[in-house]
């Protein structure tokens, strides 16, 4: 025999080439296990980046096939893998390995499955006491729609009635507050230099509807949730939409009893 077998049962010898197969196996199968500080599959965002930055054509539907083939729920779909492809996006737009052309069309497509898995997804239907009115608001001098949509879908399926707001100047949105005042209004903010047109939003909000409704400030400025708060003049700071929704529905209810 050319092969010989140590005490441990390993062959010696081997052609290289299955040394090779085995390692790339190996690899692969490491790589499947490999997941993100949230628990994300490394190797299926790696998968979302290609695919949305690929120059062939691009379908919506076939990648939420792939995604839902890995057993992911269209949930973490939507609330995790997104985002964190989009994020993904951004800091190979800042170490200037894509360029921002590159960068707009992947969120587009990201935008594109959003809309794609949001059409599967069942909504919860809200209880009296649960139903909230909210809208979500994009204000001046911010651009980052794909985060705006991700909260819409998420509050949708707690049972919100959501309407959205993007880009709108304090006339058009002081209108759309005097035809039906939101309990709730989430406004993104992306980045601490924004703060100052977001701090203008919510006087929009304050002056057309004194006696309400709730405003939220979340996005991924790194700032003191007090300080964003005296900035802005925001009831809350988070970037959990279920967090939002439970301080909104406890001031909604404690109302009823005054």
């Amino acid at each position: 025999m050319d092969d010989q077998i140590d005490p441990r049962g390993v062959q010696r010898n081997r052609p290289e080439h299955v040394d090779a197969l085995a390692s790339t196996v190996i690899s692969v199968l490491r790589g499947r296990q490999v997941v993100s500080c949230e628990g994300l599959r490394q190797f299926v965002l790696d998968h979302m980046v290609r695919l949305t930055l690929a120059s062939s054509g691009f379908s919506a539907a076939d990648l939420l096939a792939e995604l839902r083939g890995h057993r992911l729920t269209v949930d973490a779909i939507i609330d995790l893998y997104v985002p964190a492809t989009a994020r993904l996006l951004g800091e190979l737009w800042v170490d200037d390995r894509i360029s921002f052309a590159e960068v707009t069309i992947g969120v587009m497509r990201l935008q594109a499955l959003l809309s794609e898995a949001t059409a599967t997804t069942g909504f919860t239907s809200p209880t009296e006491e649960a139903e909230l009115n909210t809208l979500v608001v994009v204000p001046n001098d911010e651009q980052h729609f794909l985060g705006a949509s991700v909260v819409a879908g998420q509050m949708r399926r707690m049972g919100c009635d959501v309407a959205m707001s993007y880009d709108e100047d304090a006339a058009t949105l002081t209108t759309r507050l005097m035809q039906g005042i939101p309990d709730l209004v989430l406004i993104t903010c992306a980045r601490r230099e924004t703060l100052e047109s977001v701090a203008r939003t919510v006087q929009t909000i304050r002056t057309a509807a004194p006696t309400g409704p709730i405003v939220a400030v979340g996005g991924a400025m790194k700032m003191k949730e007090k300080d964003v708060i005296d900035l802005t003049g925001a009831d809350i700071v988070t970037n959990v939409a279920e967090e939002a929704v439970a301080y909104c529905t406890k001031r909604k209810i404690s109302q009823k009893f005054l």
